[in-house]
């Protein structure tokens, strides 16, 4: 063990910082091992990490104290801990040389019971859960272009600030209504429906954010209250809920008709890019223009088949009309008694009337008799009848 020596000025003995913490730690080593109780927040594993980490809460003073386990040594405690669980914690107190940090190096945990708070949350649960509360069917859809963005925040300018940044970047245009209440501690949950209940009654908010960052299980709490999660449910815009880690899940998450892991997130969510439209508008505007030059090119293709109709119409109504007066004066031309003197008829006149009885016409009358060319002037010799 390296001894911790001092840096000597005059007679003043001075320590560096590492040095400092290195004494610390080498006389905490001396320290024997614990019981520690404690409510499990900030519990973390990883397949890939050696560690699981973890920090124990003090459910009356709300002291805390990190905790980390070998992660080998917790799986085999099977314990499936979830955060808000009570538990004991049996280990030596230790010191993170290169921050300076106090940890509690655990080899033993053993649950005490599951913390009054999650269990309380999860009968609510369950109950809004029957009434249908979080059912896939009552979420609606976010408006594309909202006219008015409102958002529901506590004195909280970090989530505040990221929410209104990305708004402004992603659409400049956008009107966003901010309403700060209380989000935590007595009476936080009555002040978070009365600021969602304004923000509701002006007529030209379209979309409502919840905006927390993150916080302990109780700093949460008003979040999963029951009067504020029906408040959620019975909101008459859509609700983006950005309470919170990505790891927490208040009750109006399951509420809400979105749900954003950041308030970062809720911004991409609640407007549109504005390049992104200009880039769609362009686009639409381009398709427009072809599909007009389209409708134009094939109207002047049909213009153009008209016209050569209309030019050619009249020269083929003539040829038809020459065709059926040619065949009406073939069939007249076949009716007509002067076709009849071409096959070698005759037709016989007595004093100008046509002769179709030869018993009418006495003997020695002078009749007519026309010929397909010319005319015959004849004297009756004789009558067969």
């Amino acid at each position: 063990m390296a001894k911790v020596e001092p840096i000597m000025y005059g007679d003043r003995k001075v320590y560096t910082v590492a040095a400092f913490n290195r004494g610390v730690a080498q006389w905490l080593r001396k320290l024997p091992t614990v019981w520690v109780e404690g409510e499990v927040t900030e519990l973390r594993r990883n397949d890939a990490w050696a560690t699981v980490f973890l920090t124990l809460k003090d459910r009356e003073t709300g002291a805390v104290l990190s905790a980390t386990i070998l992660r080998r040594t917790f799986d085999r405690l099977e314990l499936a801990l979830s955060e808000g669980e009570t538990v004991h914690v049996h280990g030596r107190a230790e010191l993170y040389e290169a921050k300076g940090e106090l940890v509690l190096r655990a080899d033993r945990i053993e649950r005490l019971g599951v913390g009054d708070h999650l269990l309380a949350l999860e009968r609510l649960k369950q109950k809004l859960a029957a009434e249908g509360l979080f059912a896939a069917e009552r979420k609606r859809p976010l408006p594309r272009i909202p006219r008015a963005i409102g958002i529901l925040t506590g004195a909280d300018a970090a989530a505040r600030g990221d929410l209104v940044r990305t708004i402004a970047d992603r659409f400049p245009a956008a009107t966003v209504v901010v309403c700060e209440t209380r989000v935590q501690g007595r009476g936080a949950p009555e002040r978070i429906v009365a600021a969602l209940q304004a923000l509701e009654g002006r007529a030209d908010v379209d979309v409502i954010v919840l905006a927390r960052g993150g916080g302990s299980l109780e700093d949460l709490l008003p979040f999963s209250d029951e009067t504020v999660v029906r408040a959620v449910a019975a909101c008459r815009v859509p609700v983006v809920s950005a309470v919170g880690h990505e790891q927490d899940t208040p009750l109006v998450d399951l509420a809400a008709d979105v749900r954003a892991a950041t308030p970062t997130a809720a911004g991409v969510l609640v407007v549109p890019a504005a390049e992104e439209l200009r880039s769609a508008l362009d686009e639409r505007l381009e398709r427009m223009a072809a599909a007009t030059r389209r409708i134009v090119a094939r109207s002047r293709e049909r213009l153009e088949r008209l016209r050569e109709r209309l030019l050619g119409a009249p020269r083929t109504l003539l040829e038809r009309r020459r065709a059926t007066v040619d065949r009406a004066g073939a069939r007249l031309h076949a009716l007509s008694p002067l076709a009849t003197l071409e096959r070698g008829y005759a037709i016989v006149r007595h004093e100008g009337v046509a002769v179709r009885d030869a018993g009418l016409v006495p003997v020695g009358a002078e009749v007519d008799a026309q010929l397909a060319r010319g005319a015959l002037r004849a004297r009756v010799e004789g009558v067969r009848a």
